[in-house]
């Protein structure tokens, strides 16, 4: 059963949980997810039939975000199209690189909630708009990713 959390405007929405048992970091670190590049059997999304296409994990998506600098934004777009380039495929998958980011980002909240310091964790403001369809769906709100990008000057797009 979903966890429900309150919004400001008393409205009543399901929150996304980790999973019995596990943390949101446990999910990124899961040894056992590997990614996967298969043939597309018929059109997906953006994706042609015939095209190769990557799965990742959210371990994948974890470290490329890690690699943003301070001050600079990216897209799940450029992050999709980076990715496919490194494994050899020409596609990643838009469903699970959705999936995979909500994962690095909670995963990264969880730990600065542990006391881990900002700059140790996973910047996934750099990626995450405030305006993007994902910030409205995390646990813990919206204004943090405001708030963290509007400290490195990033503005939505």
């Amino acid at each position: 059963m979903n966890a429900l959390k309150k919004t400001a405007g008393k409205k009543l929405m399901p929150t996304m949980k980790p999973g019995k048992g596990k943390t949101w970091t446990d999910k990124v670190n899961d040894p056992a997810k590997e990614y996967v590049v298969k043939k597309l059997e018929k059109d997906f999304a953006d994706m042609p039939a015939g095209s190769r296409m990557l799965i990742a994990t959210p371990k994948i998506i974890d470290d490329y975000i890690r690699q943003i600098p301070k001050g600079k934004s990216g897209s799940l777009a450029n992050m999709r199209r980076d990715l496919a380039n490194e494994y050899g495929a020409e596609y990643t998958c838009p469903v699970t690189s959705g999936i995979f980011l909500r994962i690095v980002s909670e995963a990264a909240h969880e730990q600065i909630e542990k006391g881990v310091a900002l700059s140790k964790v996973t910047p996934f403001w750099r990626i995450v708009d405030e305006k993007s369809a994902l910030n409205k769906k995390l646990s813990f709100g919206t204004e943090f990713v405001a708030s963290q990008r509007k400290k490195e000057g990033l503005h939505s797009k």
